[in-house]
């Protein structure tokens, strides 16, 4: 039936942590949010991981939420990098301090 449900907790645990490594190190707008759909397919592996332990269907229907979720972060976050990109400024998150009109 496949490997041990604490086997998926431990590649989840591993890849959340390589996620937020890569938030907190990288200074690329872009890279953070690789990172951080990485932080979010774990947990959805966790979530699918539990569903699975557990006999039911919630955490996967769950995931499928995140999912869509992550999905529109994605969109917004391409498109303000996309938009600071033609103005020509400087594409690092230390100097995103105050947002500006």
């Amino acid at each position: 039936m496949g490997p041990d449900v604490t086997w998926y907790l431990v590649v989840a645990a591993l890849l959340f942590s390589i996620g937020t490594l890569g938030v907190l190190l990288r200074r690329s707008p872009l890279i953070v949010l690789l990172s951080l759909e990485i932080m979010l397919n774990s947990a959805n592996l966790a979530l699918i991981s539990f569903s699975r332990l557990h006999g039911d269907h919630d955490g996967q229907i769950f995931a499928l939420a995140v999912m869509a979720v992550a999905a529109s972060e994605v969109v917004v976050g391409l498109g303000l990098i996309v938009a600071v990109a033609r103005r020509k400024l400087v594409l690092d998150v230390d100097r995103f301090r105050v947002l500006r009109g």
